[in-house]
């Protein structure tokens, strides 16, 4: 039972991440740069923001208070504006980049747009955050045990393994909206991401898994992802054209386009 759990979940988390790094990253090695370099900004924003959760701990320790409960939601919340800040910092960068490799193409034109840059920083994002939120748990899911055996909910490896599947979506598309919010100085769109990074977040800590976040967290996601696609210039009609013919031409998705059509 403990290996089903731990296949099950493992595939869950990560198998549609490693899909999309197949089809959609794998075959341009810029891409698979950009992703390396999204995960590890998003491991600058856990060592900073552990950095201040140790600080944070002495001091309550000094003081001789009980505040853990605080502590938790104050380290949530400054793990996701860190990890926001460090986002805001990766597009910096690669938009300089971006002016850079135009250097190197002979039609004047970047390798690679901010567009495809947002999926794939946010999907680097995603999948660095997962892996951690579920390396642990699937380590105790291996085995020996039994699932809920001391009265617990016996959903838990499976919730979290969905929630993290959730994470790794949910970063995909808060790139996506982040950076065209950035290009084009919305700050709204930077505002709804934030907000709902800190929603989805702090829901985690308040109840099972199963009973609050995960209903937030997939709505959040659906709403997101219709923003990311509009975001990115897929439109409808586009949809429509290439999933009938998708598998047939091995296209590429046409949020990775070069060159996207505006309706």
């Amino acid at each position: 039972m403990t290996l089903s759990v731990f296949i099950g979940c493992s595939f869950i988390t990560f198998g549609p991440a490693f899909s999309l790094f197949v089809l959609t990253i794998a075959p341009d090695p810029l891409r698979i740069i950009i992703l390396v370099a999204g995960s590890f900004f998003w491991l600058l924003s856990l060592l900073l923001s552990s950095l201040v959760w140790f600080i944070a701990e002495k001091v309550n320790e000094s003081l001789g208070q009980n505040l853990q409960h605080q502590l938790l939601v104050f380290g949530v919340v400054i793990s996701v504006l860190l990890q926001e800040i460090f986002r805001f910092a990766f597009f910096r960068i690669l938009q300089k980049a971006e002016h850079g490799l135009t250097v190197f193409t002979n039609d004047g034109q970047p390798p690679i747009t901010v567009r495809q840059m947002s999926y794939v920083a946010g999907l680097g994002f995603g999948v660095v955050s997962a892996a951690f939120s579920m390396l642990n748990l699937l380590a105790q899911a291996s085995g020996p045990g039994t699932v809920g055996i001391h009265g617990d909910s016996q959903y838990f490896f499976i919730t979290s393994a969905f929630m993290s599947l959730a994470l790794v979506f949910l970063h995909t598309c808060w790139g996506v909206v982040f950076f065209g919010a950035c290009e084009h100085r919305r700050w709204f769109g930077i505002f709804i991401v934030v907000v709902s990074h800190l929603l989805i977040s702090v829901l985690s800590l308040v109840g099972p898994l199963h009973k609050v976040c995960l209903p937030a967290a997939y709505t959040s996601l659906l709403l997101l992802a219709v923003w990311a696609f509009n975001v990115a210039g897929v439109s409808l009609r586009g949809l429509q054209r290439f999933l009938p013919s998708g598998c047939q031409t091995n296209e590429q998705l046409p949020l990775l386009q070069p060159s996207l059509e505006e309706e």
